[in-house]
């Protein structure tokens, strides 16, 4: 995952010419779907193979271990690249930038569903991350420049509910996909869809003009808002625990005994996931703190049960709900805190953020498969509750800015306007 958002200003979005009254009281939802199905897209292509491990690592005739690190080497494409390759292309009109990077991905998928040598695949896979993360840097700062200032957090909610879906039902479609027509199929359908979505872009994507040179991000600074180093802790230390499980899922399962059920146990967790993504979108204003420590309470939990109970089948399922509860609304919970610890620095905030997930989900795979080679599977879930604890620690830590029990209302959020969503 990634969630940088363009460094263009909100409020030159707002302050801009109006095209009609009509249209800066309505989001333009077709355009922001394709934006959504971005995202979806990249999200899916990042952590596709966890479902697919097995028949790849043996096309590819390379141990599980190795060809756990394709999700890894995309995360480092994405991690390496998104900040620089943002200021480069700052000066870019963003339609010819986002359909430049969905290009190229679609190229880089073409050539991992094609490839049968783990070099050239590894290779697709980090060129496919380096675009996916020069789309991340713009498409939630494109998705608040369609939209006028009290609909702003709608159009990015919108924009980026492609993360949770391509988590929750796109890696467990994908893997039935792959179980019932073969992986490279699966990856093949990546390509169909980019070329779908970039007709899509071309017709309904309205265009902007790129950055000044004074509108370009700076970091350090963004550091010592108080507030932004906790929840960036929590973000990679979070994310590297899921991930050291999620990326070597199918070999986790494979070993209980239950490898052909990886595709319902990741449909089990999705389903939940997708609750989770609901109750934190209703309850975000009001509960922010609240709901970060219960997400990181029930992982570990649904990692203590895998610890302890993985002999007992039903007790594996009833883990993969409680991890899909407590996973699937912290993308939304992380990108929230975020960007309100960062208040005017928050597109700085989340630069950073989006860089911090990738290096933890490229280290989650690293770990994940010294793991594997060292101590088996069955490490897993016992590492993912011990990274936890420090999570937990920092979030009630940070009580004061971070993660406050409540969450600062804005001056565009405070603005009567019917239809607005209270999640930004």
């Amino acid at each position: 995952m990634s969630t940088a958002s363009d460094t263009a200003s909100a409020a030159a979005a707002a302050s801009g010419p109006k095209s009609g009254g009509e249209g800066q009281q309505k989001l333009p939802l077709f355009a922001l779907l394709a934006l959504a199905t971005a995202v979806f897209i990249t999200s899916l292509t990042e952590t596709l193979p966890a479902g697919l491990l097995p028949a790849l690592s043996q096309d590819l005739r390379v141990s599980e271990s190795a060809t756990g690190q394709t999700v890894t080497v995309y995360a480092i494409g994405t991690a390496l690249t998104a900040i620089p390759l943002t200021a480069a292309t700052a000066g870019w009109r963003r339609k010819q930038l986002l359909l430049a990077a969905m290009g190229g991905f679609a190229l880089a998928n073409t050539v991992t569903a094609v490839s049968s040598v783990y070099e050239l695949t590894m290779v697709a896979r980090f060129v496919a991350g380096v675009a996916a993360g020069l789309a991340w840097a713009l498409l939630a700062g494109y998705a608040r420049r369609m939209a006028p200032a009290h609909l702003q957090g709608k159009a990015m909610a919108i924009a980026m509910a492609g993360i949770p879906v391509a988590l929750s039902l796109g890696v467990p479609a994908g893997t039935f996909l792959g179980d019932w027509l073969g992986w490279r199929v699966a990856f093949l359908s990546m390509t169909a869809l980019t070329l779908l979505l970039l007709v899509w872009i071309v017709a309904a994507v309205p265009d902007f003009p790129g950055q000044g040179r004074g509108e370009r991000p700076k970091m350090l600074p963004t550091l010592r808002i108080p507030g932004v180093t906790p929840v960036l802790f929590v973000t990679l230390v979070f994310v590297l625990a899921h991930t050291i499980l999620y990326a070597y899922i199918a070999t986790y399962l494979d070993d209980l005994g239950l490898g052909g059920s990886t595709g319902l146990v990741l449909l089990v967790f999705g389903a939940a996931s997708l609750a989770s993504i609901w109750i934190v979108g209703a309850q975000i204003n009001r509960r922010l703190r609240g709901l970060t420590v219960g997400a990181a309470l029930l992982v570990a939990l649904a990692a203590a049960l895998l610890a302890v109970l993985s002999d007992t089948t039903a007790l594996v399922y009833v883990a993969a709900v409680l991890w899909g509860l407590g996973w699937g609304g912290v993308p939304t919970l992380l990108q929230t805190a975020v960007g309100d610890a960062g208040a005017e620095s928050a597109d700085s905030a989340q630069a950073m953020l989006v860089t911090l997930w990738n290096v933890a989900m490229a280290g989650g795979g690293i770990v994940g498969g010294i793991l594997l080679d060292v101590a088996g599977s069955e490490s897993f879930p016992w590492t993912v509750l011990l990274l936890l604890l420090p999570v937990i620690a920092v979030v009630l830590y940070a009580r004061h800015a971070g993660f406050p029990a409540r969450r600062p209302v804005t001056p565009a959020e405070a603005a009567p306007a019917t239809g607005a969503d209270p999640v930004t």
